[in-house]
């Protein structure tokens, strides 16, 4: 049987984050201690010790458990959040037993390792039957992700702080963590405007149509539905609306997440592909501001392309989407360049946020030019690149970890 997975183990762990408290923990240490000093002889002093810390610990056990109120926890967190900002969960704590409820408290135990609170644990004096009472909880995550929540509990320490008592009732929620990015001042970016077969009300959910130009006499052929019967009753001869299709620069954003499996991970995870992502971002939100339709790919255990830009996604959309995306332990260009080569033909530009420089990089680079794409590649990397960088019909640069997280790059 594994371990950790045993009813000892998750009693045991149970036991010391929630049911005791910092003073509890410390009254245990003091059993224990006393008990193996004591054990040598009833003559040492200490035993006297150990029999009052034990009648002391049975006492707020009884007495905690005699009175041990019913409680319920609502609460509210935020839609999402940005990596290493301070958020805000608002709580509120209803006592739904028939005495009043003395020290009440509630907090998160067993959160995620990248999800932290910033409070100390707070009581309040008491809490009359059937009453309730709205808290807070500023709380951080350290890293983008979508973390599943424990339920909040709601307890009470009385009497004497030792150990949290409550049947406590609330529902586990789950918490989104955009990355954080620094917004770029501008990007050079490679263009070429090609023709997206359907016109750009297809690309657009305000309905957008081809731009009118002028009023011309009818040809045969030409569509009934652009007739102008205004003019042609004033002109007495039949007139067609003429319009000119729009062109749109569409780009490809392909985002590099191949960690090789020897690589093991921080307490921040994997920092270049963390750099990467929050580059990504970045480059998204530039492009968002501008005339472009964005094709996001993303190559993790799943590939995953998202389309935005022009109205068609908000931006928050494309966070939604990097903010999930793992790191791949098999090289995943394999898997993104046939997925790319099928769109190359309506897009505009690459744009590709790479964690190295190699030849499957390469190929994918050259078979997008070779299309007729223009290219532009950012490599996030301190240090060197397994291959050099010598590429001269692209764009390539490459930038490092700590000028991506501290927002020193500001134009590309």
């Amino acid at each position: 049987m594994n371990w950790e997975w045993s009813f000892v183990y998750r009693y045991s762990r149970f036991l010391w984050l929630y049911r005791f408290t910092t003073a509890g923990k410390w009254i245990c240490a003091g059993l224990i201690f006393a008990a193996m000093i004591g054990s040598a002889s009833v003559e040492t002093p200490i035993y006297q010790l150990f029999c009052a810390l034990t009648a002391f610990f049975f006492i707020d056990r009884f007495v905690g458990a005699a009175t041990r109120p019913r409680l319920s926890v609502r609460y509210e967190l935020p839609d999402r959040t940005t990596a290493g900002e301070t958020f805000t969960t608002n709580l509120t704590v209803t006592n739904r037993g028939k005495r009043t409820a003395y020290d009440v408290g509630v907090a998160f135990f067993g959160l995620p390792d990248s999800v932290e609170m910033l409070d100390r644990e707070t009581t309040h004096a008491q809490l009359p039957a059937n009453e309730s009472v709205a808290t807070s909880l500023r709380m951080r995550a350290r890293r983008r992700g979508i973390y599943p929540l424990p339920r909040p509990r709601a307890f009470s320490t009385f009497p004497f702080n030792l150990f949290r008592d409550a049947r406590s009732e609330s529902e586990k929620g789950s918490l989104l963590v955009l990355p954080s990015f620094h917004p770029l001042v501008e990007i050079d970016l490679p263009v070429g405007a090609r023709y997206q077969p359907g016109g750009v009300a297809l690309t657009s959910n305000i309905g957008e149509s081809p731009e009118y130009i002028g009023n011309r006499e009818y040809v045969s052929g030409d569509s009934a539905r652009r007739i102008d019967y205004r003019s042609w009753a004033r002109l007495g001869r039949p007139i067609v609306r003429e319009y000119q299709e729009e062109y749109y620069c569409r780009v490809a954003l392909v985002l590099d997440t191949f960690v090789p499996p020897g690589r093991k991970p921080t307490a921040d995870g994997f920092v270049e592909l963390e750099a990467a992502i929050s580059m990504s971002a970045s480059i998204a939100d530039a492009l968002s501001r501008g005339e472009y339709l964005i094709d996001l790919f993303a190559a993790g255990p799943e590939l995953y392309v998202f389309r935005a830009g022009r109205h068609t996604a908000h931006f928050d959309n494309v966070l939604e989407i990097v903010a999930g995306v793992d790191a791949c332990r098999k090289n995943p260009f394999g898997t993104v360049a046939p997925a790319l080569a099928d769109e190359l033909v309506n897009i505009s530009t690459v744009v590709g946020v790479f964690l190295d420089w190699d030849q499957s990089r390469r190929e994918l680079v050259r078979v997008a030019m070779e299309r007729g794409c223009r290219v532009k590649i950012i490599v996030v990397r301190d240090g060197e690149t397994t291959e050099p960088i010598d590429l001269d019909e692209a764009d390539v640069m490459q930038v490092g970890v700590t000028e991506v997280r501290d927002g020193g790059i500001e134009t590309l």
